[in-house]
């Protein structure tokens, strides 16, 4: 295990990976973010393809990630969510429900919404892309203001400079 941090416009991220696989990418203060000291060592030079990546993602010309991702350490219910959670379209929101039904598990939309909150690679494993049955922003473990931003910027009302 080893991490990096790189800015952002939404703060400060940790990237985490294990071996050559992304397991982690989490905001200051999120909900859910394991100790800083299970992270392994720092290492910012070996997250530069995934630091170029979010710097294209929040200028708005990137909508897709090439990451090489692993969900091992969730449970294989966690696991299907976060996968279902990748097949959500740059631009586009879901409602739990509708995620829910996505992965076959049709009424688990309350079991949905858990295993969204404990996703451990935000932004690129887009959590932020699922709303509220009505439309409305409901839980988001970087905080609801993170997630309006994000959602902004994908609907093209925004364009985020690293700071």
């Amino acid at each position: 295990m080893r991490h990096g941090i790189v800015d952002s416009p939404v703060g400060p991220i940790t990237l985490v990976r294990e071996g050559d696989a992304l397991v982690g990418c989490y905001m200051d203060r999120q909900r859910h973010r394991p100790e800083d000291d299970g992270f392994g060592p720092r290492d910012d030079a070996a997250f530069a393809d995934v630091a170029a990546q979010l710097r294209e993602y929040f200028a708005g010309e990137r909508h897709d990630f090439d990451v090489t991702l692993s969900f091992e350490r969730g449970t294989p219910f966690q696991r299907q969510v976060w996968q279902g959670l990748c097949g959500i379209p740059y631009g586009e929101t879901v409602s739990y429900g509708e995620l829910a039904a996505r992965i076959g598990q049709p009424t688990a939309s309350r079991a949905v919404g858990l295993a969204n909150g404990r996703n451990p690679i935000g932004i690129i494993v887009p959590c932020h892309r699922v709303v509220g049955a009505n439309g409305s922003l409901t839980g988001y473990g970087g905080g609801l203001e993170r997630k309006q931003v994000l959602l902004d910027l994908e609907r093209g009302h925004a364009q985020l400079a690293l700071v």
